[in-house]
């Protein structure tokens, strides 16, 4: 019998965890376990990979995004979110003291569009955060930028899934005033937990680093000018995310070889259709995302390739939107079809930075079959 191929895969080669290890050592016997070099030699070393002047490391994806609303200046006012992204791309919003106004989004790319932005622009809107869901940058990233400059409104990028993913060369992070990525277990980059603000403003970096300390002026004082909180990353964390982050070439194009032979395989199946990647785009490939045809039962699709095939399949991205939500009720709003519609019925495929070929035949013959068997052909 095959081996399962599991949803999702952290890889640390041996190298890099004895790496991690000696540096864990040498962190614990110095008894600086916070805001120390290891965090300012991952900040520089994300910047730098992202072609980016500021990184600020911060304790989750999360913080990052609530620093950089708090930084901009979002209290009382209206925060433009896609509704098909994680409950903290609202949670953020909220905590930062905005209001949440769910927007639909363009089917072909899971992202705002111009038309569907303009449609959900508030006279009160502070902030639009655009989401780069499953890695992929939109093409229509520049007109949210433009319309967003036109009306004196801030972009801010919900980087979460982006690690070194760039629309026509510029790196995630380069579009909006900042960008938020989330450090998490399963992303591209990990640091196992924790979270990473870029922008381009020195300004707003300094906000981020007194946000992250529970508002304090300077590291050493108990002077606190912002509400903040304890946003901090710890040293363990930065230098887990400093090594891994040398990986990212590798695993990136690791996963978009994977994703090409899924995008060959794909194409004989009727019915099923994985979300293309636009010219200009070079995604980084964090989710391989195929909606499924309208009548098909994703539930039964999912445990068939589990049960039959030992093949299993990640959390959607997202299954329930966030205007359905029942925690985000209040801010629901109207119907939003297109969001509703590639909630319902996508699947993500497994991607691994480390994915064999054997196991890519393994996905490819369960999909085949499965699909097949729940056609009726």
């Amino acid at each position: 019998m095959s081996l399962e191929v599991p949803s999702a895969r952290v890889v640390f080669p041996a190298t890099d965890r004895a790496e991690v290890a000696a540096a864990v050592a040498g962190i614990l016997d110095s008894g600086a376990l916070t805001l120390g070099p290891y965090t300012r030699r991952f900040e520089s070393a994300f910047a730098a990979a992202h072609a980016s002047p500021h990184a600020v490391a911060v304790a989750s994806g999360t913080a990052a995004l609530d620093i950089a609303l708090r930084a901009i200046g979002i209290r009382g006012r209206d925060v433009v979110v896609p509704a098909n992204t994680f409950y903290a791309t609202a949670a953020a919003v909220l905590q930062a003291g905005g209001r949440p106004v769910f927007a639909d989004v363009d089917a072909a790319t899971f992202a705002l569009s111009r038309s569907t932005l303009e449609a959900s622009l508030t006279p009160d809107t502070a902030a639009v955060v655009v989401v780069h869901v499953g890695g992929l940058i939109s093409p229509a990233v520049d007109d949210l930028r433009e319309l967003c400059e036109e009306r004196g409104i801030a972009l801010v990028e919900d980087a979460a899934h982006a690690h070194g993913s760039t629309f026509e060369g510029r790196f995630a992070g380069a579009f909006g005033r900042a960008a938020a990525f989330s450090l998490y277990p399963t992303k591209v980059v990990t640091s196992g937990e924790g979270g990473m603000v870029l922008t381009s403003s020195e300004e707003l970096a300094q906000e981020a680093r007194i946000y992250r300390d529970q508002g304090k002026g300077a590291f050493a004082a108990n002077h606190h000018v912002r509400l903040g909180s304890a946003w901090r990353m710890s040293e363990q964390h930065a230098v887990t995310g400093l090594v891994h982050l040398r990986r990212m070439g590798e695993f990136i194009t690791r996963r978009r070889e994977v994703a090409a032979r899924y995008d060959k395989a794909l194409a004989g199946l009727d019915g099923l259709q994985p979300l293309a990647e636009p010219a200009g785009c070079r995604s980084n490939i964090y989710k391989y995302i195929v909606l499924l045809p309208p009548d098909m039962d994703r539930a039964l699709f999912k445990s068939q390739m589990a049960e039959r095939y030992r093949v299993r399949l990640s959390g959607e991205v997202y299954d329930l939107p966030l205007h359905r939500q029942p925690v985000l009720a209040e801010y629901g709003g109207p119907p939003l079809p297109a969001a509703e519609d590639v909630a319902a019925r996508h699947v993500c495929l497994p991607v691994h930075s480390d994915m064999t070929d054997s196991e890519v035949d393994q996905v490819l013959t369960a999909v085949t079959a499965v699909h097949g068997a729940l056609s009726g052909r």
